[in-house]
């Protein structure tokens, strides 16, 4: 299962009802972070969160609105006497800016590992999570991201005897091992049936659409797209600065056919984004507009059925 919470809905600045965009996954013990603008420890607080077991925070690209909470976020870890390393994930630049927001945080008790890409896309497999980092269309380099749970095929012991396994290494084959007997490897997929379906998560913000987006947001359990405004006559300037309006990310939707769209980083002049719900639903009828704190469980389709 994979635990997702939209934490903070707003775009370029915090309201007194509404933080900044950043998104929380949690996963088999790990927590991944999307965005830390400002007020996503209050808006973490809000939804009781702690921010100490953040392992991973993934960056979309480095506007204020986007990054500009970190610095208070890694003194509140660091004043927790956290000692786990934190991994940044980021488009080339991250570890520039990073380190110049940390002059307010020069010194934490824990290691930063920075995991920056200058490709248009870069996969990076972390704590069970399988991250795909590709480029959107905004005004500075920009990526979306998506997040995979893999799923594994059910132990086969008749597989297991027809490649002549060992009985005796069948647990830690199952288990993911890779064995060395008497001059021979065993791996994994010797004792396992084919991979089941797992979970697909998809996020993008601050961005015209893309085709990047369509073909990556395909078939989705979630996806997560900004939606900037709903009245169509602020189209024009959305293109010029490289935004969206919700309507254009619900098409994106219809194309893609994910199970389930949530819109976010609403503008702050957008005081009721729910006024265009009827609108969005003609467009694609599994449309979200979430407010912050909105939260799902991501559930193996296997599971479901149970």
């Amino acid at each position: 299962m994979l635990d997702v919470s939209l934490i903070g809905t707003g775009g370029m600045m915090p309201l007194p009802f509404r933080y900044l965009t950043s998104l929380v996954l949690r996963y088999n013990g790990s927590t991944l972070m999307i965005d830390c603008g400002e007020g996503t420890q209050m808006a973490l607080r809000k939804k009781g969160f702690s921010s100490n077991p953040i392992d991973v925070i993934c960056f979309t690209h480095y506007h204020g609105d986007h990054i500009s909470g970190l610095p208070g976020l890694l003194l509140t870890m660091g004043n927790a006497e956290r000692k786990e390393p934190l991994t940044l994930i980021g488009p080339k630049g991250l570890q520039r800016v990073v380190s110049a927001l940390r002059v307010v945080a020069p010194e934490l008790p824990f290691p930063i590992e920075y995991r920056e890409f200058a490709e248009q896309e870069r996969d990076f497999s972390l704590n069970g999570y399988e991250i795909h980092a590709f480029r959107v269309n905004h005004n500075v380099t920009c990526c979306g991201y998506r997040i995979e749970i893999p799923r594994l095929g059910l132990f086969d012991p008749e597989r297991a005897k027809e490649n002549e396994v060992p009985l005796k290494l069948w647990n830690r084959l199952q288990h993911g091992e890779t064995v060395e007997l008497d001059g021979r490897t065993f791996t994994p997929d010797l004792v396992m049936g084919p991979p089941r379906k797992g979970l697909k998560l998809v996020y993008a913000t601050d961005t015209r659409p893309t085709d990047s987006i369509r073909e990556n947001a395909k078939n989705a359990d979630l996806l997560i797209l900004e939606g900037m405004y709903g009245e169509p006559g602020k189209l024009q300037g959305l293109r010029e600065k490289k935004h969206m309006l919700m309507q254009e990310a619900c098409r994106i939707a219809a194309e893609a056919e994910p199970k389930e769209l949530w819109l976010t980083h609403y503008s702050p002049a957008m005081m009721h984004p729910e006024e265009y719900r009827e609108e969005l639903l003609r467009i694609f009828p599994r449309t979200v507009i979430p407010r912050d704190g909105h939260s799902t469980v991501l559930v193996f389709e296997d599971m479901n059925k149970q």
